[in-house]
C-alpha cells in the first residue's frame, strides 16, 4: 500500500540538514530480470524505432579531466542532449510506447500481425487518424509522446501541471499537441490525464503507475529505456574494465530502473558495481522510499530547479528493480545541481562540453556530493574507479539557462 503523504513535520525535519548518503550493505544482485529490462528489451524498441527519422546512437563521452580533478581512474557520460531531437532519454520511451500501441490497435482491427513500415500505408495511417494519446509531463515526456502520435498521423493531448513552464509547453505544443493546464503538481496531471483518457476512450501513455493501475504503456515506456544500455555495450566494446559506479538520476525511478535492470541482464555490471540514485533534496521519493522499505508519497513541497525529477512518489512498476538494485541514494541541493550544470558547460581542462539543464546535470551533482564524504575510499572513489553518468537532457528552459551560464 502506497501512503497518501508523509508526514510533513519529518519531512521538514528532514530537509533541515542535507540528507546523508543512504548505503545498502550488500552488493546488488538481480534474480529475475522483468521482460520490459531483460537482456532483450532493446530489440523491439531500436526495431521500431529507427524508423523514426532522426534516430541516432547518442555518444558516450569521456571526462579524463574530470576524472583527475576528482581523483579518479575514468568518468564516461551518456550524452542525451541530442536524442532523437528532443533533446532528452525520454525521446525513446514515449515514442516507442506510442508506435507500439498503435500497432497493437491495428493488430487488433485486421486480426494480423503488422510490420513497422506498414505504418505508413495509407490504410493503416487511416484508422490511426482515430486515435489520441493523453499523457501528463513535465517537459520531456509529453515531447516524446507528441513526436510519437505525430510520426503515425494521430492526436496527442498533454497534460500539464502549473509549475511547467510557458517555454516547456511551447516545446510540446509546436509538436502538435494540444495543451491542458492542471491546477497542482506533477501527480495531480497524471491524475487528470488518466480520467480524460478514460471518459475520452483514448490511450493513455503514462510514465509512472500507481496502485491498481494498468501498467501496459508504462512498461513500453520504461522498455523504451533500455536501448541507452544497449548503446553503451556497442560503444565500449573492447574496454575490459568494468564500471565501479554507476549514477542515475531520477524522479518516478523509470530510467534508473531500466539503467539497473537491462545493464545488470545485459552482464554490463556485476554485483561488485556500485548502482546509486540520486534525486533533489527538494523532492527524494525514491530515499524516502528506501528508507521507509516500501512506496511512499511526498508532500507537495517547494519547486526544485532539477523540474524533470520533480515527483512525490515511485512508479509502483519500476521500484521492486530499484529496491533490489540499487546500492546506494544520494540527494543533492539546487546549488549543487547548478554548479554542475556549470562545469560540464564549461568543460573542465579542456574536456568536451556538454550544454545541459539542471536535472541533466544531476548525475554528476551526486558524484561531486558523494567525492566530498569523508570516507570516499570506502565508497570506492579512488584512481580505480571507473564512473557512468547520463546527461540525461539538455536546457528546457532555455532562455532562463543561457540567463544562468552569462551571469
Amino acid at each position: 500500500m502506497v501512503p497518501t503523504s508523509k508526514p510533513a513535520e519529518t519531512l521538514s525535519e528532514t530537509l533541515a540538514n542535507h540528507r546523508p548518503l543512504l548505503l545498502r550493505n550488500r552488493s546488488p544482485e538481480l534474480k529475475k530480470a522483468p521482460w520490459w529490462c531483460d537482456r532483450n528489451a532493446g530489440n523491439d524498441p531500436l526495431r521500431l524505432l529507427r524508423a523514426c527519422p532522426h534516430y541516432a546512437p547518442t555518444s558516450l563521452i569521456s571526462l579524463p579531466h574530470m576524472a583527475e580533478k576528482l581523483g579518479l581512474g575514468e568518468i564516461w557520460i551518456k550524452d542525451e542532449t541530442q536524442r532523437l531531437g528532443i533533446g532528452s532519454f525520454k525521446g525513446l520511451g514515449g515514442a516507442y510506447a506510442v508506435l507500439k500501441l498503435a500497432m497493437k490497435h491495428v493488430e487488433r482491427r485486421t486480426g494480423r500481425s503488422i510490420l513497422p513500415a506498414e505504418l505508413a500505408e495509407p490504410g493503416v495511417r487511416s484508422m490511426l487518424s482515430e486515435l489520441t494519446f493523453s499523457c501528463a509531463s513535465d517537459g520531456n515526456h509529453g515531447r516524446s509522446v507528441s513526436a510519437g502520435a505525430g510520426l503515425i498521423g494521430a492526436r496527442a493531448v498533454v497534460y500539464l501541471h502549473q509549475g511547467v513552464s510557458d517555454e516547456r509547453a511551447a516545446h510540446i505544443s509546436r509538436l502538435g499537441a494540444a495543451i491542458v493546464r492542471v491546477a497542482g503538481d506533477y501527480n495531480d496531471s497524471v491524475e487528470a490525464a488518466a480520467k480524460a483518457a478514460s471518459q475520452n476512450g483514448w490511450i493513455a501513455v503514462p510514465d509512472t503507475v500507481g496502485p491498481g493501475e494498468d501498467d501496459t504503456a508504462c512498461t513500453f515506456v520504461v522498455q523504451g529505456y533500455s536501448i541507452l544500455i544497449d548503446e553503451i555495450i556497442a560503444a565500449t566494446a573492447g574496454q575490459t574494465k568494468p564500471f565501479t559506479h554507476v549514477l542515475v538520476q531520477a524522479g518516478v525511478g523509470g530510467l534508473a530502473a531500466s539503467v539497473f535492470g537491462h545493464g545488470s541482464a545485459r552482464g554490463l555490471f556485476g554485483g561488485d558495481t556500485h548502482l546509486w540514485i540520486v534525486e533533489p533534496e527538494l523532492s527524494a521519493c525514491l530515499y524516502e522510499s528506501a528508507r521507509a522499505k516500501m512506496p511512499v508519497r511526498l508532500p507537495p513541497g517547494p519547486a526544485t530547479n532539477m523540474s524533470m525529477l520533480e515527483c512525490q512518489r515511485p512508479s509502483l512498476l519500476v521500484w521492486p528493480i530499484i529496491q533490489e538494485l540499487s546500492s546506494g541514494y544520494i540527494t543533492i541541493t539546487d546549488e549543487e545541481a547548478a554548479d554542475a550544470v556549470r562545469l560540464l558547460n564549461e568543460g573542465v581542462s579542456g574536456d568536451q562540453r556538454l550544454r545541459v539543464g539542471e536535472s541533466g546535470a544531476a548525475g554528476l551533482a551526486g558524484l561531486l556530493r558523494a567525492a566530498e564524504e569523508k570516507d570516499r575510499e570506502g565508497l570506492g572513489l579512488d584512481q580505480s574507479a571507473k564512473v557512468l553518468l547520463f546527461a540525461t537532457e539538455g536546457p528546457t528552459d532555455l532562455s532562463v539557462w543561457s540567463g544562468k551560464q552569462k551571469a
